[in-house]
């Protein structure tokens, strides 16, 4: 069953009001058709009004504002984007999910960096649009977690474990059999994007072959049961299945025919009471009566921790004709009766056994003074990076995003100090309640394709992939992947990265995949699995391949990441914090080691290796320079002692996946607070090498491949159609992009931020702005002068200058040690690796030392030059490079 049809530009939703008699599909084609829609319940059930609430918004972009080709401006485009979702909310405002989704999607258009409302628009479609996905993927996830606690809890009362009242005059079920399930309203795929949540819950127990009997209640007065959750049970087959009348349900409990009862809900808030549909508080008060538990299964979106208890929830009054007349035509009561018809009633937290999610159970708590039961809601949000309100507690305007270690019935595996092996992950997916709905089935697992991938350094990765779908699961070990157990490692690693990812994937979306589960004592991350033809960038330009948008896309990444986690955006305490979270001192250690001092030791370091006998002259040169010597310790001064934002940590062109259109940053287990140059070194460092390997490349398409079998490989899928000439102007217009882009964007997101001219603010965004950051306070930045306000973005302008002339001299220093780690030091790079004679790659390697040590010596002098000169340089000692192999291959 679908009950909504999406396509990029076009909208349809089932018409429920009609079922079970006519399935016919409503096309949505404004924000006003959607807000009819939801209002008019044509779609029901949280989780999807708050899909169709976010499709809605991305059909209206696409069509009406042709991809925001209509906007005026990103400011206009912003204003938009806030008016639609918040109109689109006033449809059913009890609707948790909606909200959720409109919050998420303003708070997006308002961080983004995007320099058009094209770009903004295309960002803001792909989020509306991730929406429908990721509500099926939550719901297979809570079902597993479901179909575990729904059993489990049955079981306890059929061993005595737990006492129960009314037991008498039940007939008692044997531990370990098939469930009978009471559920209410209508929460399956008709309620949601796909699946369900408690009716997802009852699949699940189904495909277990774990469910005796399926029973709904009609819930009245609008018949959801009778007309929705009946028809789902009837066209799934999940058989036997029974339709009740309402007031039926405490004499089928009380004849011991019901196991456990799971309901869907519209809100939980902080204690854990529920509002769901009316009937639902009903339903509880029986199921307690007669020692049956009760579960409500709802997504974390539906979770809201800022309302203390049900008291304050808003319940909305539905139309008197609901009662008064039978399907709105034929009146069944006396004229003039007073009609009360709340849409929802409110489950106190003390009569329900479990709260569901995909991210697991929601902890549970006895209040002594009261002796009632209170579920941990705000706890556990936290504990999931979840929170509403994380980003008021930290003093932030956008919310604080953690992964942490999804609520499980058992653990899975065991910390190890071996590579799990593709044998290994499959049976961890096949384990995983939170991962085997991504992928497949139990019965479909023989057919999973596993295999290990990446030429990580560091880390093992492992891709998994099912009908279903695939995941991605990296393992960190206690040790360097490329050395072995003779060099440890902390495995805290691995938090740090799955922690960076989601804060990161918050600030910048589109381009951070995404990730499903992080086990702190496996070491164990399990992701999004990017699928072909996306690839590896470094692997591509080893090709000879040419990504026009990618310097865009890494400047829009860079500037996000940046600065709303520098000391530029962040209140002095809640920097201070970063900086602890993230302090990541093995990781650190190492770059310090591997960047900064072995390559300089030339022979004296046993982890260095070159091309010998062609570069031992420069090797040993380097060894004895002092200058160089004396700048890369400067250069290591500046990455342990300049604390600037929250870095990726080691953002090369083998660590961004690539595809024509995208761009993903993977991998930063090197994450910390430090020099926003060192990020941006990192990759301009890289994208230079990927040049100057152009000449060695170059030289040898066309012919018979030699060398290693790693070298083979890739340069078999060269050939003479190959235009390396333009690859590499490609290349040097890409670096000049990249800075000159993210110097932008940062300035803009900067000027946004302390000169307070964001427009159309809302209040929580004012209570944020009298927030100071760490440096640079709005006070002295833009101050008021006799002149006016010219005269105060006049200052503004002159602090920013300087501020990023400081961080482009720190970049050239950084990308010279870059340059020259990669050729002496322990890990080198596939571009120069794949040039197969070593006298033709030792050209190009020469050039990156010496240009590398001009950069790292004269920082100051070159960085005044600007970065066309910079990426100048580099062209020039790639056309000696080339001069010098074309004498060689003359000979």
């Amino acid at each position: 069953l679908q009950a909504i049809v999406y396509t990029r530009g076009s909208l349809s939703l089932l018409d429920q009001r009609l079922l079970p008699f006519e399935s016919k599909y409503i096309p949505i084609l404004t924000p006003e058709d959607a807000w009819n829609a939801i209002k008019d319940m044509v779609v029901r059930g949280a989780p999807a009004i708050g899909v169709t609430g976010a499709l809605a918004l991305a059909v209206n972009l696409v069509t009406e504002k042709k991809g925001g080709e209509e906007f005026s401006s990103i400011d206009e485009a912003k204003q938009h984007i806030r008016q639609t979702m918040d109109y689109l909310v006033t449809s059913r405002p009890t609707a948790v999910n909606l909200k959720e989704a409109c919050d998420r999607i303003k708070h997006l258009a308002k961080v983004s960096t995007s320099s058009s409302a094209s770009e903004l628009t295309a960002t803001i479609v792909s989020a509306c649009e991730a929406f429908l996905q990721e509500d099926i993927d939550a719901n297979k996830a809570l079902s597993a977690f479901g179909a575990d606690a729904l059993f489990a809890a049955a079981d306890e009362r059929a061993s005595g474990a737990v006492s129960t009242s009314g037991e008498s005059r039940r007939r008692r079920r044997v531990s370990g059999a098939p469930l009978r399930v009471l559920t209410h309203c209508n929460t399956g795929s008709l309620a949601t994007a796909g699946w369900g949540t408690a009716l997802g819950c009852i699949r699940e127990l189904h495909r277990r072959g774990l469910l005796e009997h399926a029973y709904c209640t009609e819930t009245r007065p609008y018949n959801q049961g009778a007309r929705l959750t009946a028809f789902e049970l009837v066209y799934d087959n999940l058989r036997p299945h029974t339709l009740i009348c309402d007031s039926a349900a405490s004499a089928l409990m009380s004849k011991g025919l019901v196991d456990a009862v799971v309901v869907g809900a519209d809100r939980v808030v902080a204690n854990g009471d529920t509002a769901n549909k009316i009937g639902t508080y009903s339903l509880a008060i029986a199921a307690k009566r007669h020692g049956i538990p009760f579960f409500v299964a709802a997504p974390t979106t539906t979770l809201d921790e800022n309302l203390k208890d049900g008291e304050e929830i808003e319940i909305e009054q539905r139309p008197s004709e609901e009662i008064t007349h039978f399907r709105n035509s034929i009146r069944v009561a006396a004229e003039g009766i007073e009609i009360w018809n709340p849409c929802f009633d409110v489950t106190p937290a003390d009569l329900i056994e479990g709260i569901i999610t995909e991210k697991g159970m929601v902890p549970v708590v006895v209040d002594t003074p009261q002796q009632t039961k209170v579920f941990e809601v705000k706890k556990f949000l936290d504990s999931v990076g979840m929170s509403h309100d994380a980003a008021q507690e930290k003093g932030k305007d956008e919310k604080e995003v953690k992964v942490a270690e999804a609520a499980s019935p058992t653990e899975v595996v065991q910390p190890a100090a071996r590579p799990l092996g593709v044998d290994g992950a499959r049976a961890f997916i096949l384990a995983s309640p939170v991962l085997l709905p991504l992928v497949g089935t139990p019965l479909d697992a023989p057919s999973w394709r596993a295999k290990e991938v990446g030429d990580g350094n560091i880390n093992f990765v492992y891709i998994i992939e099912g009908p279903l779908g695939a995941v991605c699961l990296k393992q960190a070990l206690p040790f360097v992947r490329c050395v072995g157990d003779s060099w440890p490692l902390s495995q805290d690693r691995m938090r740090i990265e799955a922690t960076v990812l989601a804060r990161h994937g918050h600030l910048c979306p589109e381009h951070v995949p995404r990730t499903f589960q992080y086990l702190p004592k496996q070491s164990l991350l399990a992701m999004e699995f990017l699928a072909p033809p996306a690839a590896i960038l470094r692997v591509r330009l080893v090709e000879g391949k040419t990504f026009p948008k990618l310097g865009k896309q890494v400047a829009t990444y860079l500037a996000a990441t940046l600065f709303h986690t520098s000391h530029l955006a962040l209140p002095g305490a809640v920097f201070k914090e970063q900086v602890r979270q993230f302090t990541n001192p093995e990781m650190c250690a190492l770059t310090e080691q591997v960047i900064f001092l072995e390559p300089f030791q030339g022979r004296a370091a046993g982890n260095n290796h070159w091309t010998t006998p062609y570069l031992d002259a420069e090797v040993d040169r380097l060894a004895k320079d002092t200058a160089a010597a004396a700048a890369a310790l400067e250069a290591k001064r500046v990455f342990c002692g300049q604390p600037e934002a929250l870095l990726h940590g080691d953002l090369h062109t083998g660590s961004l996946m690539v595809s024509d259109d995208r761009m993903w940053a993977l991998d930063p287990e090197f994450a910390f607070v430090g020099p926003i140059g060192f990020d941006v070194a990192k990759i301009l460092g890289n994208l230079i090498m990927a040049l100057l390997a152009v000449p060695g490349l170059a030289s040898q398409q066309g012919k018979e491949e030699e060398g290693s079998e790693e070298a083979k490989e890739i340069g078999q899928k060269e050939n003479n159609q190959i235009d390396r000439e333009k690859q590499a102007t490609w290349l040097a217009e890409c670096v000049v992009e990249i800075w000159e882009e993210f110097e932008a964007k940062f300035k803009a997101l900067w000027t946004d931020s302390i000169s307070n001219k964001t427009q159309g603010k809302d209040e929580d965004d004012k209570k944020d702005d009298k927030k100071e950051p760490a440096l640079y306070p709005e006070a002295l930045v833009c101050k008021q002068v006799e002149d006016g306000e010219e005269e105060k973005e006049i200052l503004l302008e002159t602090v920013q200058n300087a501020y990023l002339k400081r961080v482009f001299k720190d970049t050239v220093q950084f990308m010279g040690t870059v340059l020259i780690r990669r050729v002496i030091g322990i890990a080198h790079v596939q571009d120069m690796k794949t040039i197969q004679r070593d006298d033709v790659r030792s050209q190009c390697e020469a050039a990156a030392i010496r240009i590398g040590r001009k950069w790292l010596v004269q920082a100051k002098e070159e960085a005044e030059k600007g970065i066309r000169s910079i990426v100048k340089d580099a062209q020039d000692e790639a056309g000696k490079a080339k001069e010098a192999i074309r004498i060689i291959l003359a000979k």
